[in-house]
């Protein structure tokens, strides 16, 4: 039976991304976890969340995740959500400034404080970023198979990654500008979006995941 956990580190619904993994895979073994020893064990990691990346980067450390964090993103089948995509960049703007994995060469940065205006209606878009927006595919990924190019994803985000590395880009959104809203190297794939709450795309996504060996 294959293990994934979902690591709980006292942030965001953390629950939905668990049940929408069940309902994908369910013959497989997932356990929202806070346990070090669990993610070390698990066959696939999941690092959802959504909030502040201070109190997400504080909370690894005094949880003792960090080193089970940064060895499953070496070894096994690892996907980021909305912050689990914006920790693993060099640093975010966030408070002042907040260093964070630096799995992935980029920096986090947040919308415009003047709101910005979109081009194709000339009305100013909210911040933060919430709802329905389109993904644009950059390179092939096997998390992708059976999802269409610009596809509609579910997002809610006030910051965006600026990845410096282009190699790293495995998809862009457009709000204001472009961002990086999924990134993948090797075994790690990570997303800006809500897969949990995309409906059938998002679990396509999450089912994706749960059946691959982590090579791209």
């Amino acid at each position: 039976m294959s293990t994934v956990a979902v690591i709980d580190y006292g942030m965001g619904n953390l629950r939905s991304v668990s049940k929408a993994i069940e309902h994908v895979a369910p013959k497989a073994r997932v356990l929202l976890t806070a346990a070090a020893d669990d993610i070390r064990k698990a066959d696939r990691v999941v690092f959802p969340g959504q909030g502040a990346i201070g109190g997400c980067m504080a909370a690894l450390e005094k949880n003792g995740l960090r080193e089970s964090v940064m060895q499953a993103m070496k070894t096994k089948p690892f996907l980021g959500i909305c912050l689990g995509l914006q920790a693993l960049y060099d640093f975010s703007e966030e408070a002042g400034g907040t260093p964070c994995l630096s799995f992935l060469a980029g920096s986090v940065k947040r919308f415009p404080v003047q709101p910005p205006i979109d081009a194709a209606t000339g009305l100013a878009l909210k911040v933060p970023h919430m709802g329905w927006n389109q993904v644009h595919q950059l390179k092939p990924h096997p998390l992708w198979q059976g999802i269409a190019q610009g596809t509609r994803f579910y997002f809610v985000h006030s910051y965006y990654a600026d990845s410096t590395d282009t190699q790293d880009i495995a998809g862009e959104t457009e709000y204001a500008l472009r961002f990086t809203s999924a990134a993948a190297r090797a075994n790690i794939f990570a997303v800006q979006f809500h897969p949990e709450k995309s409906q059938r795309n998002g679990l396509r996504l999450l089912e994706n995941f749960m059946s691959w060996n982590g090579n791209s």
